[in-house]
C-alpha cells in the first residue's frame, strides 16, 4: 500500500497540473453577484454546461486514480482506507474544480446501494462509470400521495418472466432530467403489509415509457421533477435486494442520503456567519443587544451541528454504514435555516419582499423561499424527528392510523 506521504506528493502532483489554486476569497459588501440560494437554479443552458464540465473533471480525475479512494479495485476503486479519501479532500478543497453537484446523489446514495444490493454483474456495469462519471444516477422514491412515508408507495412492478413493467409516478426528484439511470422502490405485493411487500430496481431514465416533467418552485427554477413510468421495462438482473425486501435495501439508501444532506450542510447551505453581520451592519444594526444575541445563537448552533456531523461522518469513513442519527445532522441543517430565514425577516422588514435594486437585501428572498423544499427533501422534518425519537432515543413510537 502506498505510503500517506508519497499520496500526498501524487496528490499534489495531479492538482497542480491539473488545475490551480483556490484564491482567498474575502466577503466585500456591495462587490460581486448578491445572489444567494438554498438550492441551486439554473437555467437548462447553464445545467447542461455544468454537466458537462464535472464530468470532464470526474473522468480526469479518475484516471489518474483519485475517483474513488476507498472503492474495490475490482470495480474501479483504489482500496485505499478513509484517511486517504479525507487527506485528498482537504487538499481538492485548496484548488478550482467545477461543481460535482450533478454527482451528489449517484455517488452519494445510489453507487452505495448498488455496491451492496446488486448482483456482481450490475456492480462491474455500473459502479465504475459512476465514479468516473460517465453516467448521472438519481434517486425516485417519494411519491405524490405517500410523499416520506415510503411504506405507502403505489408505484407498482408486475413480473413477467425475466422481466418487470414498473408503472406509476414519482415526485421531487433531484437531477431527473440529467441522469442515466435512476434507483426506484416500487410495490411488488400490494396484499402484504405496508413495509413488506416492496421491491428495488435500478431503472433506465431513457427507457420507453419514462416521462420527466419539470416542477415550477416558488423561488421560479425547478431543481425538482415529477417522473412517470408507463410499463417501463426492467430486467430482472436490475433488481437491488430480494423480491419484497426492498425496505432493507430502502433504508441503505436513505442512511447515505440523510449522511450526505446533513453531513455535507452542517452550516446552513452557502450563507456564512460573515454575510449576515455584514446585513445587520449594512442595515445599522450590529449594535442591537438582540440583534446580536440571535446571531450569536445561529452561529451557535451551525457550530454544533457542524461538530456533531463530523462525529457522524467519521464513523462512516472508518467503514460503518449510517445510522439513525444521521437524521440529526438533516434536522439541525434545515432547522438552522429556518432560523436563518427568521432573522433575516427582523433584520429585512419590507426588503426582503421587495426589490428596491439595494444590493443585498432582497437577494436574501430566494434562500427564504428555497427552505421550504429542503424540509422536504431527504425526508420531511416530522419523519426526521420521528425517526431520532424513536430510534435514536428510544422513545414510545408515535401513534399510527389504522
Amino acid at each position: 500500500m502506498i505510503r500517506p506521504d508519497d499520496f500526498r506528493a501524487e496528490a499534489e502532483h495531479f492538482l497542480e497540473t491539473n488545475t490551480s489554486r483556490r484564491a482567498q476569497a474575502r466577503f466585500v459588501w456591495g462587490e460581486g453577484s448578491d445572489r444567494i440560494s438554498a438550492l441551486e437554479e439554473r437555467t437548462p443552458a447553464q445545467e447542461l454546461e455544468q454537466l458537462r464540465d464535472a464530468k470532464r473533471w470526474k473522468a480526469c480525475e479518475f484516471d489518474a486514480g483519485f475517483g474513488w479512494i476507498t472503492g474495490p479495485e475490482q470495480y474501479g476503486g483504489r482500496g485505499l482506507p478513509a484517511e486517504y479519501a479525507r487527506l485528498y479532500s482537504d487538499m481538492r478543497s485548496e484548488y478550482q474544480i467545477p461543481n460535482q453537484t450533478p454527482f451528489g446523489i449517484g455517488l452519494g446514495m445510489v453507487a452505495p446501494t448498488i455496491l451492496a444490493h446488486a448482483i456482481p454483474a450490475v456492480r462491474d456495469r455500473y459502479l465504475r462509470s459512476l465514479h468516473r462519471g460517465d453516467i448521472v444516477a438519481c434517486q425516485l422514491f417519494s411519491e405524490p400521495v405517500a410523499g416520506s412515508d415510503l411504506a405507502g408507495i403505489q408505484t407498482r412492478a408486475r413480473r413477467d418472466g425475466d422481466e418487470w413493467s414498473i408503472s406509476g409516478q414519482k415526485v421531487w426528484t433531484s437531477g431527473a432530467q440529467y441522469s442515466d439511470i435512476g434507483e426506484i422502490i416500487t410495490r411488488t405485493a400490494p396484499d402484504k403489509p405496508r413495509h413488506q411487500g416492496l421491491t428495488m430496481f435500478l431503472v433506465d431514465m431513457e427507457a420507453p415509457g419514462v416521462d420527466v416533467r419539470p416542477l415550477r418552485q416558488i423561488t421560479g427554477g425547478a431543481s425538482f421533477n415529477e417522473v412517470f413510468f408507463d410499463d417501463v421495462r426492467v430486467h430482472d438482473s436490475h433488481r437491488l435486494g430480494g423480491v419484497d425486501e426492498g425496505w432493507t435495501v430502502a433504508l441503505t439508501t436513505l442512511m447515505n442520503e440523510r449522511a450526505a444532506i446533513g453531513g455535507g450542510g452542517a452550516g446552513v447551505g452557502s450563507v456564512s456567519i460573515t454575510r449576515l453581520v455584514e446585513t445587520a451592519r449594512h442595515l445599522g444594526l450590529a449594535e442591537d443587544a438582540l440583534v446580536r444575541q440571535h446571531i450569536a445563537d445561529v452561529f451557535a448552533r451551525i457550530t454544533i451541528a457542524r461538530y456533531t456531523n463530523l462525529r457522524g461522518m467519521a464513523k462512516v469513513r472508518a467503514g460503518q454504514l449510517p445510522g439513525p442519527e444521521m437524521s440529526i445532522g438533516k434536522l439541525a441543517l434545515t432547522q438552522n435555516m429556518q432560523r436563518v430565514s427568521a432573522l433575516l425577516a427582523d433584520l429585512l422588514g419590507p426588503r426582503l419582499v421587495a426589490d428596491s435594486g439595494e444590493w443585498g437585501t432582497y437577494s436574501w428572498s430566494e434562500f427564504v423561499l428555497g427552505v421550504p423544499g429542503m424540509r422536504v427533501a431527504g425526508g420531511t422534518d416530522e419523519i426526521m424527528k420521528n425517526i431520532v425519537g424513536e430510534r435514536v432515543l428510544g422513545l414510545p413510537r408515535e401513534p399510527r392510523s389504522a
